[in-house]
């Protein structure tokens, strides 16, 4: 179960300090929503449904082209290809000039800490080859930004390669890194500190995200699930295998001394069969926004820990062999006692703390089914029904991050929300603009 707070916490919002009061935080400038796909394309679809919804950590500029990924000579490419940007990553924070400026570096700058090519062999001969005691920078193949025309051409493909790498120093590679890093930090450079990074702009924001997320797997998952032996990372840094063999001298799970000859591996299962990778998790989160059966009011929550007067709509983890539905049904009874029927979907986001896929939904009480009972699962201090012009005023002038100000003409005690590029704000301004009406709409 999870009663959503990340949604308030996801954006600084872009306003005038409150006057009424308040002493909570300034705001920052709240960057604006991502473009989706074809907006102004006329089709069946959009006249039925309406134009597409994205959300903050989505729109992402690069084509991914996943299938290059086993491809060494592409990589080996695209390395060192001078259009070629590196956004580097310490514990997870990102590098950058400022909150809302990631910095991306070239590969010379890096060239010291990966070697001259860590793409020189191919995946099978990596494997062979694969020495646990060694440590290796985990670097990630994000995509190619396909507007810069100057970029990296392979076969078809033409566009500028964008990596990731995590500096943080570790093992064998730590006095490298360390060194890597202090000159970053002597050109004025720094790493972002703090568990959401929500100031970037759209697009910069989702390569950080996918970034972020992909390298918290591979820090995750270092050893396999099945014989407890280390992994290594393969496809660019987008899976992982446990390699049969290891030039190390295992003690255990861990690498000891290294052989001359590779040493057999305990049998795994995870060597059988089709099922011999590790894929990167993501964990499907529905968050919904409930109507009442007539149409005017919307159930809303709050957590203890949350500033007064701040509520969210409510949310939750699907389990296995549950359908998205079935689980906005039963998270919102298990959380409020409100018993719904229609659920609809209306957009998602990605969530990259550190793998959920929100799975934004509008789901509407049964006749009879909006008492709200907080006995079942007590991780709401309350709930309540809001009227549409409550959540209508809250939307104008009281949405901001946890504990920051709201907008002018914000009065003490009123109802707050979470920042417009929060889905659950998405969700809140579908069904107070009337996406539960009449007109066929999503």
């Amino acid at each position: 179960m999870l009663p959503w707070s990340a949604p308030s916490e996801l954006r600084k919002y872009s306003s005038t300090p409150s006057t009424s009061g308040s002493t909570s935080k300034m705001t920052a400038e709240i960057p604006a929503l991502p473009e989706p796909a074809h907006p102004y394309l006329d089709s069946m679809l959009s006249r039925k449904f309406g134009k597409e919804v994205a959300n903050y950590f989505s729109g992402s500029p690069l084509n991914r082209v996943s299938f290059l990924r086993t491809d060494h000579t592409f990589l080996s490419a695209a390395l060192t290809h001078p259009t070629t940007s590196f956004l580097l990553f310490q514990n997870l924070n990102p590098l950058a000039t400022d909150p809302s400026t990631l910095h991306y570096l070239r590969f010379p700058d890096i060239q010291p800490l990966v070697g001259e090519n860590p793409y020189s062999k191919t995946e099978a001969q990596l494997v062979s080859e694969y020495n646990s005691t060694v440590s290796i920078p985990q670097l990630l193949f994000l995509g190619l930004d396909e507007r810069n025309k100057q970029g990296l051409t392979h076969a078809i493909y033409t566009g500028a390669p964008y990596f990731a790498l995590d500096v943080t120093p570790k093992a064998t590679i730590a006095s490298q890194a360390e060194s890597l890093i202090q000159n970053l930090q002597s050109r004025g450079l720094k790493f972002l500190e703090g568990r959401i990074q929500a100031a970037l702009p759209a697009q910069d924001a989702a390569i950080y995200a996918q970034a972020r997320a992909l390298l918290d797997w591979n820090a995750r998952n270092p050893f396999c699930a099945q014989c407890g032996q280390p992994t290594l990372s393969i496809n660019g840094g987008a899976k992982r295998t446990c390699p049969p063999k290891d030039m190390a001298k295992l003690k255990g799970a861990i690498g000891g001394n290294v052989g001359s000859e590779p040493t057999e591996r305990p049998d795994c299962a995870t060597r059988k069969g089709i099922s011999n990778v590790c894929f990167p998790r993501t964990d499907p989160t529905i968050i919904v926004a409930v109507v009442s059966s007539d149409s005017k009011r919307v159930l809303i929550g709050r957590q203890k820990r949350w500033p007064p007067y701040w509520y969210s709509t409510l949310a939750g983890f699907v389990e296995p062999a549950e359908s998205v539905e079935e689980a906005v049904r039963r998270e919102v009874w298990e959380e409020s006692g409100v018993k719904l029927g229609r659920v609809v979907i209306h957009s998602t986001q990605p969530w990259p703390y550190p793998a959920n896929l929100m799975i934004g939904a509008i789901a509407q009480c049964i006749p009879g089914g909006e008492e709200i009972v907080l006995k079942h699962d007590p991780e709401l201090e309350d709930a309540r029904w809001a009227d549409m012009d409550e959540i209508r005023e809250a939307l104008r002038v009281g949405t901001s991050a946890l504990g920051e100000s709201a907008q002018e003409g914000y009065k003490e005690g009123n109802l707050r929300l979470p920042a417009g590029t929060a889905i659950a704000n998405q969700l809140l301004t579908a069904v107070a603009g009337g996406f539960v009406g009449e007109a066929p709409k999503i």
